[in-house]
């Protein structure tokens, strides 16, 4: 009888891992030998590394999403709508009253973003494609001031990104003549950038930012946020106000209510997972991407990444696939990855390695980095859509 994978989430994960998954079991257009379910609420399926580019005009809207639907082929279906209920003990996923059944489960429904203490109603969330675009309407008008960028709560996924818009916006401002008369400030609860990756490659991204004029302000914790101001505590415990005259933030995210009610998540909050097989403790019910919570050997939790969202889709595709034929399942997730940080003017460098072991290596920058990560971007949509 043809299995069923049910995938929740269509996200740079779920439609990663339902891609490899028809390829790995031999799905062709009129031959399926399996069936593919792709839960997803949006028709709008927003490549989320390319939305820095947007805030800056680096891109227009239209060339940072496709037509989920688009990405459908012999084999995967997609079934639109919010999701009700989950049973993981009996694989079943429930959409506006229908109650799917599957043999095998892979949860990738990324975070829930929420704007913390309103700062939507005076700032752009860049997380999301009309933020972004908003954000970047704001800049073209802009003139000179205070610009923050503030990271609301952690953790946050795609840590890279305050980082990457921080430049970006820099590089803006300067080609704009106006980066003498702004002053950009980063306000984070972390105590350094990036901390995953170590004290060697943190040290050289503070020094990244020093070099630019950008200013670093880590240990501040939001308390609240009104028109023009922000209140911090400091890791002196002492209330700090900053005013500006431009922000954008990161969201607070937490995992979707319907994972924790479905009694998926752990201590964490998040999905705890076996971090080699990816598996929860549900049998043949996996999480990869941002959802799940893996703690690294340093003690840091693993970075909230699309890419290692997608290595993570593939092992599970595969070792799924091998499981349908009848064999053992012969692949871990061993923790590799990397990421891209766009430092402007067509410059950026690259961050590779083991990120369970903080083995981690950073390449050369320069223009190859940066025309590396077009490429990505392009190629996601060739490929998928």
């Amino acid at each position: 009888m043809d299995k069923t994978i049910l995938v929740l989430g269509g996200g740079i994960g779920g439609i990663n891992v339902a891609k490899e998954l028809n390829r790995k079991i031999g799905n062709e257009d009129g031959i399926n030998l399996a069936r593919i379910l792709v839960f997803e609420r949006n028709r709008k399926n927003v490549f989320a590394p390319s939305l820095t580019w947007l805030m800056v005009g680096k891109r227009e809207e239209e060339q940072v999403y496709r037509d989920t639907k688009d990405a459908e082929v012999g084999g995967i279906e997609f079934v639109f709508g919010e999701i009700d209920s989950v049973n993981p003990e009996q694989k079943t996923v429930e959409v506006d009253g229908v109650k799917y059944i599957g043999d095998y489960m892979i949860i990738s429904l990324g975070v829930e973003q929420s704007s913390k203490h309103h700062l939507d109603e005076f700032g752009q969330n860049f997380y999301t494609i009309d933020g972004a675009s908003a954000f970047y309407d704001k800049l073209e008008d802009f003139e000179g001031g205070n610009i923050a960028i503030t990271v609301s709560s952690l953790p946050y996924k795609s840590p890279v990104a305050p980082y990457e818009a921080a430049m970006l916006i820099d590089n803006y401002l300067y080609e704009k003549g106006v980066k003498e008369r702004a002053e950009i400030t980063i306000y984070t609860p972390e105590s350094k950038p990036m901390p995953f990756t170590g004290e060697e490659i943190s040290e050289n991204v503070l020094q990244l930012l020093k070099s630019k004029g950008i200013k670093y302000m880590p240990n501040h914790q939001l308390l609240e946020g009104s028109e023009n101001s922000l209140s911090f505590k400091t890791d002196t415990e002492e209330r700090k106000e900053v005013e500006f005259d431009l922000l954008t933030f990161t969201p607070d995210h937490k995992c979707p209510p319907v994972i924790e009610e479905a009694g998926l998540t752990g201590k964490s909050g998040w999905v705890e997972v076996d971090e080699k097989s990816l598996e929860t403790k549900f049998p043949n019910v996996y999480a990869i991407g941002d959802i799940i919570s893996i703690v690294t050997e340093d003690g840091e939790s693993l970075p909230k990444s699309g890419v290692l969202a997608q290595h993570q889709g593939d092992i599970v595709a595969h070792n799924i696939g091998r499981h349908i034929s009848g064999k053992a399942a012969n692949k871990s997730f061993e923790g590799e990855g990397d990421y891209i940080l766009d430092m402007g003017a067509d410059k950026a460098q690259k961050v590779k390695g083991n990120f369970y072991k903080n083995d981690l290596e950073l390449k050369k920058s320069g223009i190859i980095r940066h025309w590396e990560k077009v490429l990505t971007e392009k190629s996601w949509f060739i490929k998928n859509f």
